[in-house]
């Protein structure tokens, strides 16, 4: 994960000074411009930190060797649910959720209620049923 870090830590050194000369162009009038310019850059930082301390626990991956051959990377990458709808539920209670913010917040409290249903039945998924283990 040396490069994957190393291109988000570059995002850091990328988008401050881009802020800074974003808020030089428009005479420090137009803050929301530059506050997001600098949080994308904190973002970058936090996900290039992450991916270098998780790098260093995990060791050196087939992808991140110059002699590695392509059947090292073979095999499971790990589990996914192919035929699961919990995301889809998840993803509506998140599109309620914003809706309720502009429209009423009403809307949002049953959003979020719809949202809980929506990752418990996600996360609990392969506890019970047909493909319970």
């Amino acid at each position: 994960m040396k490069i994957e870090s190393w291109l988000f830590g570059t995002g850091v050194f990328f988008f401050v000074p881009v802020s800074i000369v974003y808020g030089v162009l428009t005479n420090w009038t137009e803050w929301v411009g530059i506050l997001g310019i600098l949080l994308v850059g904190g973002l970058a930082g936090m996900i290039g930190f992450y991916l270098g301390f998780t790098g260093k626990r995990v060791g050196m991956r087939p992808e991140d060797r110059e002699d590695a051959e392509i059947h090292e990377g073979a095999g499971e990458q790990g589990h996914f649910s192919p035929w699961s709808w919990w995301p889809l539920v998840l993803g509506l209670a998140c599109a309620g959720g914003f809706l309720g913010l502009a429209v009423g917040w009403w809307i949002l409290f049953i959003a979020a209620g719809l949202a809980v249903v929506a990752l418990v039945g996600w996360v609990f998924e392969y506890s019970r049923g047909d493909h319970a283990h």
